[in-house]
């Protein structure tokens, strides 16, 4: 299994069918809080649906369109990052993750994509990464702040939550 260390604590881990049990977990264990920033807790609730998402997510990791993993922290799988978007014409890669609730704060979601930024320019030879976040999220906009990245602009109407509709501000980072 692909598995890349980002530090001593955290794990960026390859999609495998076998963590479809721990993000049922999670996403029961933190379907309140995920529900409010992302719309897949209403539509992938049960093991098969995350299978679903497993075997997309590594089909479009063979045919190098996106890369999504499992993070792992001190052992145990915590949430997902990755690149939802890699596009080789634009040159850019779109991040996109969220974290178990218990574990924000500990700079899990700061650090990784951290990574992933790095290497998406040394190892993948993009210009851009660009990060979006629902404008109310303070926390995933924190990060985006934190990593030094630009605020582009904000998309309305972007995407419907549940029954609300967020809209998006949009952070990019180009290569230096």
């Amino acid at each position: 299994m692909f598995t890349v260390t980002v530090d001593k604590d955290i794990k960026l881990c390859l999609l495998h069918p076998s963590f479809a049990p721990r993000y049922v977990e999670l996403a029961q264990e933190n379907h309140d809080y995920l529900s409010q920033w992302l719309s897949w807790p209403y539509f992938c609730k049960t093991e098969a649906e995350f299978n679903a998402f497993i075997q997309h997510s590594l089909h479009n990791y063979a045919d190098n369109k996106s890369m999504n993993c499992a993070i792992e922290y001190k052992g145990s799988i915590v949430g997902n990052m990755g690149f939802n978007t890699i596009n080789h014409d634009t040159k850019k890669v779109e991040i996109g993750y969220w974290l178990a609730a218990d574990m924000q704060g500990k700079g899990i979601i700061t650090r990784s994509c951290q990574y992933l930024i790095d290497y998406a320019f040394s190892h993948l030879n993009m210009n851009k990464v660009e990060i979006s976040a629902a404008v109310d999220n303070a926390a995933s906009r924190a990060v985006c702040e934190r990593l030094g990245m630009e605020l582009e602009g904000v998309i309305t109407n972007a995407e419907k939550v549940g029954d609300r509709i967020l809209s998006h501000a949009i952070y990019g980072l180009h290569r230096q």
